[in-house]
């Protein structure tokens, strides 16, 4: 098994609705931040890349068809070096909306994880991201809008300059399942496109939003 889609769109551009479509397309077990949530093991991988160490990217996505989100997302250029068979699926959302939405999310999160009552393995991953995306995407300045919308911006004008336009897909998942599922080669399901991961739903994984 080896990644056959690579996700580049920063969090909360509906990477988790995302990761539904593209399980429901056959191209799971889909990797995404949740799943370190769930496999402590994992967060190990990410402590070597905060580090400067070597990583094995075939190591980190065994048994994973495709990944999408944060950490993976942060590594996009050295995914689609390491697996040149893989598509190229950037999510992407109106600005002002995604600043919104991380913000209240991702962005509160990191400003408060270390007094937030969470699991050791959660610590960790966030200490971790933010050693690499927190610091090198956004400069640590995550509460910053126009510097956080400037990476956002920039992110996007990279992956364009750096893939071919037949292996990449600018997407917005509130265009629903026509256009990934014709960059995918694949029918369009009878089930609607899934919409996932509300402001509620992010919190609720960490144990409720802080006041």
């Amino acid at each position: 098994m080896t990644l056959q889609i690579i996700g580049s769109g920063f969090g909360r551009t509906g990477t988790k609705s995302l990761k539904a479509a593209l399980e429901l397309l056959g191209f799971g077990p889909c990797h995404h931040m949740h799943e370190i949530v769930e496999n402590p093991e994992q967060v190990s991988h990410w402590q070597k890349l905060a580090a400067g160490a070597a990583v094995d990217w075939e190591t980190v996505f065994a048994g994973y068809n495709s990944q999408v989100d944060w950490p993976g997302a942060h590594v996009w250029r050295e995914l689609a070096e390491a697996f040149p068979r893989a598509k190229v699926v950037h999510t992407v959302r109106p600005e002002d909306k995604w600043w919104a939405s991380f913000d209240k999310t991702i962005g509160k999160l990191m400003a408060r994880y270390k007094e937030l009552p969470m699991p050791p393995h959660i610590h960790d991953m966030l200490a971790a991201w933010n050693d690499f995306a927190g610091k090198e995407t956004f400069g640590g300045a995550l509460g910053d809008r126009e510097i956080a919308l400037a990476a956002f911006r920039r992110r996007t004008a990279d992956v364009r300059d750096a893939l071919p336009a037949e292996r990449l897909l600018v997407f917005d998942v509130a265009e629903g399942w026509q256009p990934l599922c014709a960059f995918l080669d694949v029918d369009v399901p009878a089930a609607p496109f899934p919409h996932h991961n509300l402001r509620a739903d992010f919190w609720e994984v960490l144990g409720g939003e802080p006041a």
